[in-house]
């Protein structure tokens, strides 16, 4: 079996959490989270690595001990610690750790005090009552509690799109490959996008799949096999994730990619208008009078009702039906459009490598320009910098811009915004900076209304550029704050400052609906990386995809300026409180 950088970074996930549920020591529970961290944005496949003879603890955030564990999963797809570890912990305990205002310890004092071990155990006994009755919880934490395993579940029958890539990119090599198939593409939510799928859907080219479920029993991914047809397989991988496979003739390709594409909504309203010229439309072709007039490329059957191509982003019914009748659909932004990035970490905070190696990095990943964005002094748990620290920085980039090539650095700062919407950092050393962004760390139960007025007091701060993952959320872990999102969007248009959308697989933050909505605002939105090592900086591309669903330009996008008028955006957003 193919052990991938993807199966490693699951089995250190493992560990990690249920050495958290084991109340171990952090340190340990942190080392497996960056090794995880590491590898899941590492270029290059470890199984690769181990070919050509090279050393594992050569990696930034992987030690001699880690190292080992690599090979050991390597060679049979687990270790002996995570074993160890699972044979102490009832099986599925550790869906418990990914909903929100669950931590270790409460899934600890529940596991013990009412024998939950699942997500659905634990909301049948928030329903009962019953969690309000344990020491440290109450009537209030028991709501919020049943509110959030509730989300935890519909969220959970989801996964997030940078988690399929990598099996989507094997399957797809695999597929390609086999007899009698000469094209293999993925169609659905996947190639709309979506930040989430709840399934994936294979489109091949070929004859007949009779021999296609043979040559599927063979790829050491599949867990089953549960249906098969003459132009159909249905199959489940082993982490859970259902794939159907359809097998399609050259001339109806491209009506296939229409229809399997979707959305539903979409597919609906291309079926009305063929209704109203008298025609048929299906995932075999366009037909008028049982005669096939188009189908074999999507150009051809959006062309037959008289459509321009609409790209697969924004194929919602979100408007894109009425844009294209009238040549107005947006020109969507590529990530070839970004010239730089506005918020990356180095090991001054918890990022990974020093000044020199992320512009090094940036200058690779064909950025000119770089922002180094550390945490401030309250985030301890990231070594955030303080006043003294933070100077020290500033004059250390501007040596090392004085021999760059090719890239420049932007001297910057992830400052928290604190519960009353203060800086963490006093405005003297923060005007200093060429651009400031702001971010939400703690206490992100507030109320809707405290929390919204929390940002809007920090946006009106002397300096500030950027709010950075304005939601809060994190897949499978947390939902989004509760904010009026609009309100935030018009004060930002309002005080003259920018949305991130945070490109982080975990993150993707702004929502698509979001970037729409600045961009009707006429707020430009950064897409970043918010990269903790070079590597990283490969995220940007999700970043892209979630800006195009959200309709969004190049002219819409920050980072897509030339440096010289990037800096006079940014200079206006420090020194220049809103009044």
């Amino acid at each position: 079996m193919t052990i991938r950088n993807a199966d490693i970074v699951r089995v250190f996930e493992q560990i990690a959490d249920l050495l958290e549920l084991q109340q171990a020591n952090t340190f340990r529970v942190r080392a497996y989270r960056n090794a995880a961290r590491t590898l899941s944005a590492w270029p290059q496949e470890m199984a690769d690595l181990q070919a050509q003879g090279q050393h594992f603890e050569d990696l930034p955030a992987i030690g001699k001990d880690l190292a080992g564990k690599i090979g050991e999963i390597l060679a049979r797809g687990s270790c002996d610690q995570l074993d160890r570890l699972q044979a102490s912990f009832p099986r599925g305990i550790t869906d418990l750790l990914h909903i929100s205002g669950l931590g270790p310890k409460r899934v600890h004092t529940l596991y013990h005090e009412l024998g939950i071990r699942s997500p659905a155990q634990l909301l049948s006994a928030a329903r009962e009552g019953r969690i309000r009755a344990v020491p440290g919880f109450g009537a209030v934490s028991e709501r919020r509690i049943a509110e959030a395993v509730a989300g935890h579940l519909e969220r959970s029958r989801r996964w997030p799109l940078a988690q399929v890539t990598a099996q989507v990119d094997d399957l797809l090599t695999y597929l390609r490959a086999a007899p009698g198939i000469s094209n293999a593409v993925v169609a659905g939510s996947y190639r709309r996008r979506r930040d989430t799928v709840g399934d994936l859907d294979i489109l091949l080219v070929g004859r007949s799949g009779k021999a296609l479920s043979r040559y599927l029993g063979m790829f050491d991914r599949i867990e089953e096999v549960l249906a098969q047809g003459s132009t159909r397989v249905s199959v489940v991988l082993r982490d859970g994730l259902q794939v159907d496979l359809r097998v399609v003739r050259a001339a109806s390709f491209g009506a296939a990619m229409v229809y399997f594409t979707g959305s539903r909504a979409h597919n609906i309203a291309l079926r009305r208008i063929a209704q109203a010229r008298k025609l048929k439309i299906n995932e075999y072709g366009v037909y008028r009078d049982g005669k096939r007039i188009a189908g074999d490329t999507e150009s051809s059957v959006y062309a037959s009702i008289g459509l321009p191509y609409i790209p697969p982003e924004l194929r919602e019914d979100h408007g894109e039906i009425e844009a294209a009748r009238k040549q107005a659909l947006p020109h969507l932004v590529e990530r070839a459009d970004l010239r730089g990035d506005l918020h990356a970490h180095t090991n001054a905070s918890d990022g990974k490598q020093n000044l020199a190696e992320m512009a090094q990095a940036a200058r690779s990943a064909g950025l000119t320009y770089l922002a180094i964005t550390d945490h401030s002094r309250s985030l301890t748990v990231a070594h955030g910098l303080d006043q003294r620290r933070l100077e020290e920085q500033i004059q250390a980039i501007d040596e090392l811009n004085e021999k760059l090539d090719g890239v420049v650095l932007l001297k910057g700062i992830e400052v928290d915004i604190l519960p009353d919407g203060r800086l963490d950092l006093p405005d003297a050393v923060l005007a200093r900076l060429d651009l400031v962004v702001g971010a939400v760390h703690s206490h992100l139960d507030l109320p809707r209304a405290k929390q919204t007025a929390r940002i809007l007091h920090a946006m009106d701060r002397p300096n500030f550029s950027i709010l950075a993952h304005p939601n809060g959320r994190l897949f499978n872990t947390r939902g989004p704050c509760d904010l009026d999102m609009e309100r935030i969007i018009r004060h930002a248009g309002e005080r003259g400052c920018f949305l991130e959308l945070n490109s982080q697989p975990e993150r993707l933050d702004l929502f698509d609906v979001q970037c729409r909505q600045a961009r009707d605002a006429g707020v430009a939105v950064v897409i970043s990386s918010d990269a903790h090592h070079g590597n990283d900086l490969r995220w940007l591309t999700l970043g892209v995809d979630q800006a195009r669903r959200g309709w969004l330009e190049a002219s819409n996008v920050l980072n897509t300026l030339p440096l010289e008028q990037l800096r006079k955006r940014l200079a206006a957003t420090m020194s220049s409180a809103h009044h």
